[in-house]
């Protein structure tokens, strides 16, 4: 079956004042299926965000392809590209900065809607601040008249409100209070079964990920090094940075926690990336050839199952 999105060597360059070339994303390439949610985590300036951006072509890649229901959205013309928005939409981190403080919430919630020319208005924000959790004369309000958690919802109605097939959410707690993020975790996770969206969940904190997510990808210096299912992902990570990130995730009651692997040194310059695996000067498992060449992401023999990851430490299956 053709997945709803599938991303193919997704490249992001810019370029520096120096001349120089910052490389934010390098052949990122995964597929996403319809209603599946799939993580997208790793540490600050991994490319996370910069990955949902040129997903959406909030920004124009480097190269690479994105196909949405077997289109390359890539390579659309501007109007044509206009259109398809409807079915691909975003919910930033910080809601405040993405919500036009001048206007009313009845207009931000509706302006998707105004300007695709939808009909029904009115009647449709009153039901996007329901499905959210907000009374209808929440609409008549500012921004600034609401909590942090309130107005990440308003955030959501308005992604929604042209129904999306694809829903990015980039960082949707990570700017609100503990006590709040499990709130708007259980309403996306709510809205997802119930709406039946396919999302790509990014976020540095992997408990949260896994929350909501099937399937992980773990990215690193632009990359992703390892992809799997959740629970296989979260009980056996193969790449030596996944088990890092995994070994700081609190574990349940009951449950031995895991032993702590600190990551000595900097992420890399990406601007002059290092020879071979982008993780080997930081890596304790590090063999030669790992400062040489560069690992694919290929399916690889992980104990007794396949996996795909980036690391040399596994044969190619």
């Amino acid at each position: 079956m053709t997945p709803l999105l599938e991303v193919r060597g997704l490249t992001q360059h810019y370029r520096t004042e120096g001349g120089g070339t910052l490389r934010a994303l390098e052949d990122v390439s995964f597929t996403l299926a319809e209603g599946e949610v799939l993580g997208i985590v790793g540490e600050s300036g991994c490319g996370k965000s910069t990955l949902g951006r040129a997903v959406l072509r909030l920004t124009q890649p480097t190269a690479g392809e994105v196909w949405f229901e077997g289109q390359d959205i890539l390579q659309l013309p501007r109007a044509a590209m206009r259109r398809r928005r409807r079915d691909m939409q975003i919910v930033f981190q910080d809601p405040f900065g993405a919500l036009n403080p001048r206007h009313r919430v009845r207009t931000l919630v509706g302006e998707p809607l105004t300007i695709h020319g939808m009909p029904g208005v009115a009647a449709r924000v009153a039901e996007l601040l329901d499905l959210v959790g907000l009374p209808a004369e929440s609409g008549g309000r500012y921004i600034h008249e609401f909590s942090g958690g309130q107005r990440q919802r308003i955030a959501i109605a308005r992604a929604l409100a042209l129904s999306p097939k694809l829903l990015v959410a980039d960082e949707p707690v990570s700017a609100l209070d503990v006590s709040i993020q499990s709130q708007i975790i259980n309403l996306i996770a709510g809205l997802k079964r119930r709406m039946g969206l396919a999302m790509l969940f990014i976020s540095h904190d992997l408990s949260v990920v896994r929350h909501v997510s099937a399937r992980i990808a773990v990215m690193y210096f632009g990359r992703i090094v390892e992809i799997a299912d959740a629970a296989s992902l979260f009980d056996h990570p193969a790449h030596p940075y996944a088990q890092a990130l995994l070994s700081a995730v609190p574990q349940p009651p009951g449950v031995a926690p895991r032993i702590r692997i600190l990551l000595e040194g900097e992420l890399p310059d990406p601007t002059n990336p290092p020879p071979g695996c982008a993780f080997h000067g930081r890596c304790a498992q590090a063999m030669a050839v790992c400062a040489q060449a560069r690992p694919a992401l290929v399916p690889r023999r992980v104990g007794a199952g396949v996996r795909d990851t980036a690391c040399h430490l596994y044969e190619v299956a």
